[in-house]
């Protein structure tokens, strides 16, 4: 049963005859009946018996009413759904990230614009976060990193500057900025291996032919902070994730060397979706 033929045969049911029934769907009548008769043909079928300009329907038509009507029905539920979607009254958008600063900026302002899009956030370092774009765990991803891979869609979002905060019971706690030099021998505590905060701060040291003491490896900014805060050792983050605390503060480092720049990535394929594209627009409002 074609949809032609499921609103022909549901018009007529309805109406009781041809003519009523064409007018109502705005064909002529020899197109309405050409429709049902072609219906009962490929079936084999007789839906109605014409009384005059009556029509009573047949016991196979009686019955297949109820279910061309639950048909139109969820026809009808489908065309809504698709165009509710498409006006992004619905739907869940689901977000990687590496840190909650810049994305929930974003999802404020996003929020503010498409109230009815649900929105989930999974937090993760930026090697994670790309991988759950290119395994479609997530739609968009906000990461401090960029790359050159031909799948990956980058929006340049913001940059900052990666400073080092110290426990106040360090040399470094009564200074505003060191040079990077002062960083040789250092007790450093790093994200783990990933972490675009210490894959900016290693490229620098490396080209500067400075060495710290890397004493731990810590896979979270909660537990790194902790581990500053307990005077383990020195660390460094984006000044922009930085969160003050009386037991340590802030350090920059002179000229400002090190900096991690954060995008909005979306799989290039999808870029143009409704969900994906809307919030790529707000993020490029910045």
């Amino acid at each position: 049963m074609t949809p032609s033929q499921l609103r022909a045969f549901l018009a007529v049911a309805r109406h009781r005859g041809f003519s009523a029934a064409a007018r109502a769907l705005g064909v002529s009548q020899p197109t309405l009946t050409t429709q049902v008769q072609s219906l009962e043909r490929e079936h084999n079928v007789e839906l109605f018996f014409r009384r005059g300009r009556r029509v009573d329907l047949s016991e196979t038509a009686q019955r297949l009413l109820p279910i061309a009507q639950n048909i139109a029905e969820l026809e009808l539920d489908a065309l809504n759904l698709l165009v509710n979607s498409g006006a992004l009254h619905v739907g869940h958008l689901r977000i990687g990230a590496v840190g909650p600063f810049h994305v929930i900026e974003m999802v404020d302002a996003y929020r503010a614009r498409y109230p009815q899009v649900e929105l989930s956030i999974k937090l993760g370092n930026s090697a994670q976060s790309l991988a759950d774009l290119e395994n479609y765990v997530t739609d968009v991803a906000v990461l401090a990193s960029v790359t050159d891979d031909a799948r990956f869609h980058a929006l340049p979002y913001a940059d900052h500057a990666v400073v080092l905060f110290a426990h106040r019971s360090h040399p470094f706690y009564q200074r505003e900025t060191v040079p990077l030099a002062e960083l040789e021998q250092q007790p450093m505590l790093m994200r783990e291996q990933g972490s675009t905060t210490r894959l900016a701060l290693e490229k620098v040291l490396q080209q500067a032919g400075v060495k710290p003491r890397v004493v731990m490896e810590i896979g979270s900014r909660e537990a790194l902070r902790e581990a500053v805060a307990r005077g383990l050792g020195l660390a460094a983050v984006s000044e922009a994730e930085f969160i003050p605390d009386e037991r340590f503060r802030m350090v920059r480092i002179e000229g400002d060397p090190v900096s991690t720049h954060t995008y909005v990535y979306c799989l290039a394929e999808r870029r143009e979706g409704r969900l994906v594209g809307s919030f790529m627009k707000i993020a490029a409002r910045g």
